[in-house]
């Protein structure tokens, strides 16, 4: 299931991303009820009409190994990564992450879900979340700079801010609204094994990357384990970026909650970059 939360009040969802979805409503109980996903993924794009990611075509994904890291190499079924340490000061916790250099170009690397830059991302993700600033996960967003080399469309500058960013910044807002400020994150679950190399030629893209959906973000919250997930991870140069946030895709503009659940939830599903929609790249 999944939650939407429109700009100023609450609706149910319409139909999104995965089958299992639902709307989340004014009254702060919602979390209660909710399928979940275990998983962080690399993004491509997702079938509308199926709600599903599926991968590209020619793109065969490549055998598992234990260590993740070269051309033609995958990671383990499902990455753990742990949560911030709690402390006693309770400010969120943000770590400066350096952005890629804008110069430099996609690699096939395959990133990792154990590195401490992928941890830090993770933090100032779970930072965004519980203040409901989205800018504060800005280093952990897919960079524009890397967008604009990935898309061939004759303005990616633009949709990334008014489509990509703007999306995450509503779907930010959707899960502070649903998780509150008294949520520690405990682990973040990749589905590493899931993850697809999406080529260059599908959804307008003119440079491929690596893509995982349905990574979670495992918090606790009044002692109670919950999760929420990341609908889109893909790569930039090994390492892990989240592209979409709350949904791929979405027929309002309104913040969505992806697959919230009571518990760790359900990883996935796999797949990558779905048919090219004619007038709407998708990233």
């Amino acid at each position: 299931m999944r939650l939407r939360v429109p700009t100023g009040h609450e609706q149910p969802a319409g139909p999104g991303r995965r089958a299992a979805g639902r709307a989340v409503g004014r009254a702060p109980a919602l979390a209660a009820t909710v399928m979940a996903a275990v998983t962080v993924l690399t993004a491509g794009c997702a079938d509308a009409a199926s709600g599903h990611a599926a991968a590209s075509a020619g793109a065969r994904p490549p055998a598992s190994t234990s260590t993740p890291g070269g051309p033609g190499t995958r990671g383990p079924s499902a990455s753990a990564t742990p949560g911030p340490t709690p402390t006693g000061d309770a400010s969120p916790r943000v770590i400066a992450v350096p952005l890629p250099p804008a110069n430099l170009h996609q690699t096939r690397t395959f990133p990792s879900a154990h590195a401490r830059v992928f941890r830090s991302q993770m933090t100032d993700l779970w930072a965004a979340v519980v203040t409901g600033r989205a800018r504060l996960a800005l280093q952990a967003f897919f960079p524009l700079s890397a967008y604009q080399q990935v898309k061939a469309i004759s303005n990616p500058a633009a949709d990334w801010h008014t489509r990509l960013w703007a999306d995450f910044r509503l779907d930010v807002g959707a899960a502070h609204r649903l998780v509150g400020r008294d949520a520690s994150l405990v682990r973040v679950i990749v589905p590493s094994a899931q993850a697809a190399w999406i080529g260059p030629g599908a959804c307008y893209n003119s440079v491929g990357y690596w893509h995982v959906g349905g990574a979670r973000l495992l918090y606790r919250k009044h002692g109670r384990l919950r999760s929420i997930g990341i609908a889109s991870l893909i790569s930039w140069r090994g390492r892990w970026y989240v592209v979409h946030f709350g949904a791929v895709l979405r027929n309002g503009g309104y913040g969505i909650v992806d697959q919230p659940a009571a518990g760790p939830g359900v990883p996935g599903p796999a797949g990558g970059c779905g048919p090219a929609r004619p007038g709407r790249p998708a990233a």
